[in-house]
């Protein structure tokens, strides 16, 4: 694998230092980016998988835009993640993993239902602990590093009411929870209109409560919603919600 070389805009997406090739080779024509230390002027100069290479001037692109939607819940609920040792549930490419390195958490789970889907960029950080194939509803804490103290979800296609329960048994008690809730998984597919988006204001409202109801059974408190500034790729609002533990009526 060391002695296979490629071009220069290929191995940047690769390691997720672009979202992809025509944007890396936006960065490399702007002048932004450096192979071992020396400016690179030409998308097709041809790089191995070991090859240092950077980008100055501002920092490289989320690798995926789901990151603005964290990045929106953590300013607006002053959450420091600074040295957390969080869990993202839902991983997937890696958006939410992304904010919450370049916040400063010392350490990050990165668990999805699916395979190999995670930035090379992020599956390479040694901070980072890769689980795969698993589906958060049947982990068990024992599997984990360690108890998170902060965590954020991002799940498609179940319902946080199944999710919740199975998040609750793994945290601290001072954990931080983050959930991004789509109405279109929380309302029941007779309310989901074409498209797949949920386009009456009320239902949205509804999935929200229901979201918010079962984690009051839970034993958590919501310190906050907000409107996702980014809707989902059909389309739908999503809205974002920080839990807490009730400590003075645990589950």
């Amino acid at each position: 694998m060391n002695g296979v070389m490629q071009r220069l805009d290929t191995e940047m997406a690769r390691r997720g230092l672009a979202l992809s090739r025509e944007k890396a080779q936006r960065l490399i024509m702007a002048g932004r980016v450096r192979v071992n230390s020396r400016p690179a002027a030409k998308p097709d100069l041809r790089v191995g998988c070991t090859t240092p290479i950077a980008i100055v001037g501002p920092a490289a692109e989320y690798v995926s835009r789901g990151a603005y939607k964290l990045l929106a819940a953590l300013d607006h609920f002053g959450v420091d993640v600074a040295g957390r040792q969080a869990l993202d549930v839902g991983a997937s490419t890696g958006g939410f993993t992304d904010v919450l390195l370049r916040r400063g958490a010392a350490r990050v789970i990165a668990l999805d239902v699916g395979y190999g889907q995670l930035a090379e960029r992020l599956r390479t950080d040694n901070r980072v602990t890769v689980i795969d194939r698993t589906n958060i509803r049947y982990i068990i804490a024992a599997t984990l590093p360690y108890s998170p103290n902060l965590v954020v979800v991002d799940t498609s296609f179940i319902s946080l009411k199944l999710v919740l329960p199975a998040i609750t048994k793994i945290v601290t008690a001072a954990a931080d929870i983050i959930v991004l809730i789509k109405p279109q998984f929380e309302v029941g597919k007779a309310n989901v209109g074409k498209g797949g988006v949920v386009r009456q204001p009320l239902m949205r409202q509804q999935a929200v409560e229901e979201v918010l109801d079962t984690a009051r059974t839970l034993g958590l408190d919501a310190a906050g919603t907000i409107e996702s500034p980014i809707k989902g790729a059909s389309g739908n609002h999503e809205f974002l919600a920080l839990l807490h533990h009730n400590v003075s009526n645990p589950a």
